[in-house]
């Protein structure tokens, strides 16, 4: 119930907190771990990266693990104001990502075109996979979700056009 202008003040006690269901929590927290993995996994190419175009991909591979770690750090604050608690320990990341491993060691930049393309489309993916669940219980964090949609597609066809040919 919400007050109307003019209406009568609530008790201390008729202020609700909205909480996460632990539907809500699971679902945020696989997303949260995938945004982490992107972002370590954007690092590793960012590091290892050679060849036609490094500069290019390099500079661009710190714009994908910004967003990522920005959008990883919104899911897990998120995650606390609907007092929940994130878990982006490396052993939780490592035990719980989607996110297919990453190649270690020197990698061509149309090698590593593909595998970040993979990996944004991986992650957009997650989002997408409990998008609905979110929206139906939070539609405030579904909005959010968006954003984190919208960001890592754009990032995956920017990515990926390196590699294609009309």
């Amino acid at each position: 119930m919400t007050a109307s202008p003019g209406g009568s003040r609530r008790s201390e006690a008729g202020v609700a907190r909205f909480t996460a269901s632990p539907q809500l929590a699971r679902a945020l927290q696989q997303i949260l771990v995938d945004l982490v993995e992107l972002h370590l996994q954007g690092k590793q190419a960012h590091w290892n990266l050679v060849g036609h175009n490094f500069r290019d991909l390099h500079l661009q591979l710190d714009e994908i693990v910004d967003d990522a770690r920005e959008s990883a750090d919104v899911i897990a604050e998120r995650m606390r104001a609907l007092d929940k608690w994130p878990d982006g320990r490396s052993d939780t990341v490592t035990a719980s990502t989607t996110l297919p491993s990453f190649p270690e060691g020197e990698l061509s930049v149309s090698a590593v075109v593909d595998l970040v393309t993979t990996r944004l489309r991986a992650t957009v993916d997650t989002v997408r996979t409990h998008h609905d669940q979110v929206d139906s219980e939070d539609p405030s964090t579904a909005d959010l979700l968006h954003g984190i949609i919208v960001a890592l597609e754009k990032h995956a066809w920017m990515v990926g056009a390196e590699n294609r040919t009309p």
